[in-house]
This record gives C-alpha cells, structure tokens and sequence, in this order.
C-alpha cells in the first residue's frame, strides 16, 4: 500500500456540550466520545480541513483516542488510507471504521475457537469459508479492509444508506442494528486521522467541504437553508433550548441524519389546546406541529411549528435529507420558522439539549450558511 506523505495532525477536542428541550431552560449534562490525550483545548469546527490533508501515514506518530490502544487506532488508519487508495469517498471511511469497530474493536483476530462457531477472522470478521480470502489473507488489514471497500462499492445505493445498512449489507451480521452506535466515534476517528474528512461532502472523493443541503461524510445534512435567528440560550432568551430558522411558510424540512421517528404530535399550548392547524402566536404556549428522530449514538433532534400534520409517523426510519414537514407558525410563534433542537443521550428534557449550531457545525453540516 502508498503510504501518503506524513502531515500535521490535527487534534480534536470530542463532543463535549450542554443542552435543553422544547423552549424551556435547564441543567446541565456532558457527553465524551472518546477523548483525545493531549493538553490542546481545541474544538471541532467546520475549517476542520475536510479532508484536504489526506490521511495520515499508519506508521507515523498517531493520536490517542480513548477507549482505543495504539494498535487500534493504528488499524483505524490503515482502513481509512486504504479507502483513501481506493478513490472511496469519506462516507466509506466512516462505514469501513465503524464496522471494524463493532466486528473486532479494531484488534485485528485470528481464529476464536470455541468462542466462535464460525471460522471469522481479522478486522471485518471476514469468513474464509464465505469465500473473502484464505486466513493470512484476511487477518492482513490492507486486504481485509480492500475486500470490504470492494463489497460495498457493488451495494446500489450505499452512499445514501444510513450507516448500519450499508455495513449489514457487506457484513451479513446476526446483529445487523449493532453498528449504529459506532458512528459518532468512527466519525471522530475519521476526523483525526483524515484532516477532518468526515466534514466533507460525503459522496465526493475531491475533500470539499460538504455545502449548504449536501449530506457530509458523517452522514449529517442541514434540515433547511436559513439564516439563524433567535439563537441558543441566549441573554434575552434564557430558557429557548434551540435556534430558529426564519425562512418562508410550506419549505421542506429535512431529516437532519437517518434515524427512527420517536414522536410526531400537535403539541399542547399552555391552556392544554391541541390547535396546531392555525398560526400560532408569542405566549401561546408549545411546539405546534412537531417531530423528534432518535440518531446514531442517542443523538435526538426535534423540529417544531410545522404548518401540518408531518410527513412521517412514529416508528418510521427516515435517511438524512427526507422531508418530514413543512415550515409553519404553529405553536408559540410569532411568524413562519423552523424551531431546531438537538438533544444528546436521548434526554427529551432541557437538561438534553445542546447548541444545534455547534453541534451541526461539527458534523460539517452548519446551520445559517456557515462554513
């Protein structure tokens, strides 16, 4: 394998952030997905790089990643520069790391024995048997992660999948929701290793940043184009747990990242009125129309004062970029807008709720035509 020139790494903070509900204030909560072991105090942002450095050489000087050894995260690099060789677009590299990561915490294994009823091996858990290579062959990680790249090139429709689909659809695993909750970590992981490649546009193999409306390498695209209004906690409004999007009553709203519908309701106002087919108006009281979707790693966004009835229905799996509704004034509202939210743990309360302009903007997916 061409192992690229060495380059300055770039070291990331992991998320790391406060939040909220509805438009109500709170407390405070904390979420680390993985932590880099350096003194540095940087965050992600959307200049992270995109990707533009390339990735970084496996047998240079690597950086720490929690919960993850150096082997680990050496084998990380190894799958990204290979997908790198193989002119595969960032999205894949995010895919190939997070399977390695659910098939064998990236600890490239021979044969388990009587652990393993089957005669899986290496990074991908790639079966002989199957027909993916002979032992040596995929306990070599330059193969293993060729063979899966190869895979799912020949998958139609991978680039637009959500993770765990792309990954079932090579890996064939009993376990086939299990890789989802890799995401946010293999993201990160791309991130580091790859000048911040996961904020790039995620079909693209040229390391552009994603723009307004593309779906980036982290599988996040913005939910509309507008610019940020009232925003995130601010002085004159402690207690707004979200930002609001100003832009034209009927825009489509998209899903931000593919998820599951968790709740789809006319939400109360503050006289118990269930009146979401009217405008709404300021001390009203509620969301109006509103959508929450559950996202890789317990992320949850919510989307409020829908002009309707949603698009969608609870217990539907929505990809990224799908239109769940339509910009209204529903609610406690005093004009047409998208209320957005982004909530970590799957925490519904004001204690939840993290700034969606940071948190997008770190998913290379920034809000108000950032970036």
């Amino acid at each position: 394998m061409r192992v690229p020139r060495p380059r300055k790494v770039v070291l990331l903070i992991s998320l790391v952030v406060t939040l909220a509900l509805l438009c109500c204030g709170g407390s405070v909560t904390m979420l680390v997905l993985g932590n880099i072991d350096s003194d540095e105090q940087s965050t992600l942002n959307a200049a992270l790089g995109c990707g533009k450095g390339g990735a970084i050489d496996p047998d240079s000087k690597l950086p720490k990643i929690r919960p993850y050894g150096a082997s680990q995260i050496r084998n990380a690099a190894v799958i990204i520069n290979v997908g790198e060789q193989l002119q595969m677009p960032p999205r894949a590299w995010v895919i190939a790391v997070a399977t390695a990561m659910q098939e064998s915490r990236l600890v490239n294994l021979g044969h388990l024995g009587a652990r393993n009823d089957h005669d899986s091996q290496g990074l991908f858990q790639q079966r002989p048997s199957s027909g993916w290579g002979t032992p040596a062959q995929v306990r070599d990680p330059v193969y293993a992660s060729t063979k899966f790249y190869n895979k799912l090139n020949t998958i139609d429709g991978w680039e637009t999948m959500s993770l765990t689909r792309a990954a079932q659809a090579v890996q064939i695993s009993a376990y086939p929701d299990a890789y989802a909750k890799h995401e946010p970590i293999a993201t990160q992981i791309v991130n580091m290793l790859a000048d911040g490649a996961a904020s790039a546009a995620g079909s693209s193999v040229t390391m552009v940043c994603a723009a307004s409306g593309q779906i980036a390498a982290s599988g996040y695209t913005i939910p509309l184009r507008a610019g940020v209004g009232s925003g995130f906690r601010s002085p004159e409004r402690p207690n707004h747990q979200g930002v609001d999007l100003s832009v034209d009553k009927y825009t489509p709203i998209a899903a931000v990242s593919s998820g599951v519908v968790s709740l789809v309701k006319c939400d109360e106002d503050f006289k118990g009125r269930k009146s979401c087919n009217v405008d709404g108006y300021p001390g009203k009281g509620g969301c109006g129309w509103m959508v929450e979707i559950i996202h890789a790693g317990n992320v949850m966004t919510r989307y409020c004062h829908m002009v309707q009835r949603p698009f969608v229905r609870e217990n539907q799996q929505v990809a990224a970029g799908d239109v769940i509704g339509r910009v209204g004034s529903s609610g406690n509202s005093s004009g047409p807008h998208l209320h957005f939210e982004v909530h970590l743990n799957n925490d519904r309360s004001s204690a939840g709720a993290i700034d969606p302009v940071r948190f997008m903007r770190e998913q290379g997916a920034a809000l108000g035509g950032e970036g």
